[in-house]
């Protein structure tokens, strides 16, 4: 279940790209160039990645198994941590890196062990 709800989190986000690029800026990077043209077209890519992201993840909780889900999610758990140090390497907001960012690696983490351990 709760590996459900990161699944279609991220879904959304990544569809939240293509109609509201502007949200970009709540990643945590100073000075999103959010009307940019090229940027537009790189937040384009990282908005299909999470869409598939999420598609996998709803994928495996339909038919896979609870473990085969955790060793995905332990993986998957790598993006956040990895989107926590680029906020932090480009000087944003520790709100950002933390509250978002590695929030959302510790509840994915959370996950992964119940469901590797179940």
């Amino acid at each position: 279940m709760l590996a459900g709800l990161i699944g279609v989190g991220i879904i959304f986000i990544g569809a939240r790209a293509f109609w509201a690029p502007q949200a970009a800026v709540g990643f945590g990077i100073p000075d999103t160039p959010t009307e940019d043209r090229s940027f537009q077209a790189w937040l384009a890519v990282k908005a299909v990645r999470d869409i598939a992201s999420g598609l996998f993840i709803l994928i495996l909780l339909a038919g896979g198994s609870p473990h085969l889900l955790g060793w995905f999610m332990l993986a998957a758990t790598g993006t956040p941590v990895g989107d926590a140090l680029i906020v932090l390497r480009s000087n944003g907001p520790k709100a950002a890196v933390y509250g978002i960012h590695g929030a959302t690696a510790v509840v994915m983490l959370a996950i992964s062990v119940l469901l590797l351990i179940a």
